[in-house]
């Protein structure tokens, strides 16, 4: 019998490029990752847009790599804060042969904890794709609700889709997660 992976958030290293770049030009998942057309992506391109987000001074958007094992399969970011309302989205992107096997809802679990510990949010927004089925369980899975849609809101391979918008109170959000392999205690 095999050990369970460990899936921890982490802060972006170098050695991480390729992977995050193989998420970023992946034309087949384009549309669930940005509203923009499908283009590709040179690798200096994408550099270059690592490196202004570095440079963005204003701390308002959040992003760690999902690390298993040691290995960077992904990301995960908190980004478009209202600090008044004290809410903020977040977005996922996992490497293909990491999706399906509960990583995706381990590292939004924690990305939740890390936004109502940490950052004082009191709700976490998101939009998936209607034909994302696996996306919109793993959501669920931890704890997201379906708060609505928006039909025929985007142009998805071909054809039109709703964008189905989920979120999460931290106040009917479980702090007995955290006990679940949760961020890191100080």
């Amino acid at each position: 019998m095999s050990s369970p992976r460990v899936v921890r958030l982490r802060s972006r290293s170098e050695d991480d490029f390729d992977v995050l770049f193989r998420i970023a030009d992946d034309l087949a998942t384009w549309e669930e990752r940005s509203a923009a057309s499908p283009a590709p992506l040179t690798g200096e391109a994408f550099r270059s847009r690592l490196a202004q987000s570095d440079a963005d001074d204003s701390g308002k958007d959040v992003s760690f790599v999902i690390d298993v094992d040691g290995a960077a399969v992904g990301s995960v970011s908190l980004f478009d804060f209202d600090e008044l309302a004290r809410h903020a989205e977040v977005g996922i992107a996992l490497v293909p042969e990491a999706r399906g096997n509960g990583i995706g809802t381990a590292a939004i679990s924690q990305i939740v904890e890390f936004a109502f510990v940490r950052c004082n949010l009191r709700r976490v927004h998101l939009q998936v794709i209607e034909s994302n089925l696996g996306a919109i369980r793993a959501y669920e899975k931890a704890g997201f609700v379906v708060e609505g849609r928006l039909r025929q809101h985007a142009w998805v391979r071909g054809k039109y889709e709703d964008i189905v918008v989920m979120g999460i109170l931290r106040s009917a959000w479980d702090f007995t997660a955290r006990d679940k392999g949760g961020l890191p205690r100080d």
